[in-house]
């Protein structure tokens, strides 16, 4: 897979890093979930994604419950090493919560959504 070294990245206040999941062949962004170091590993030796949830404060390892795995096949940070990208294949239906293939589903078919301010 990657050659990332999780120890050299650098994380938020909470030890957090935004991962942008991407589609390997379509490269439609799928989600934006976040790791820590330790998931980060986890996602390296499973080869499938592994997140911190910040709503329950706890690991993640996407698809567990719901199968929708997602296996990943290549991981690269941005400029500043503060970002990641996965390079992901699906392993069921989709990514969302709420069943739908990508969390950015109005980007695909054009439906606006409103923003709270």
């Amino acid at each position: 897979m990657s050659s990332i070294d999780p120890a050299a990245l650098r994380y938020d206040a909470q030890g957090l890093i935004p991962a942008v999941l991407q589609h390997r062949d379509t490269r439609e962004v799928l989600m934006v979930g976040y790791m820590n170091e330790q998931t980060l590993r986890r996602t390296l030796a499973l080869g499938e994604a592994v997140f911190w949830s910040r709503s329950r404060q706890e690991e993640w390892h996407k698809g567990s419950t719901s199968g929708d795995r997602v296996r990943v096949h290549a991981i690269d940070t941005d400029c500043d090493g503060d970002a990641l990208l996965l390079q992901v294949e699906l392993l069921g239906a989709g990514v969302c919560h709420t069943g739908s293939r990508s969390c950015f589903v109005e980007l695909a078919t054009g439906a606006t959504r409103a923003v709270r301010g």
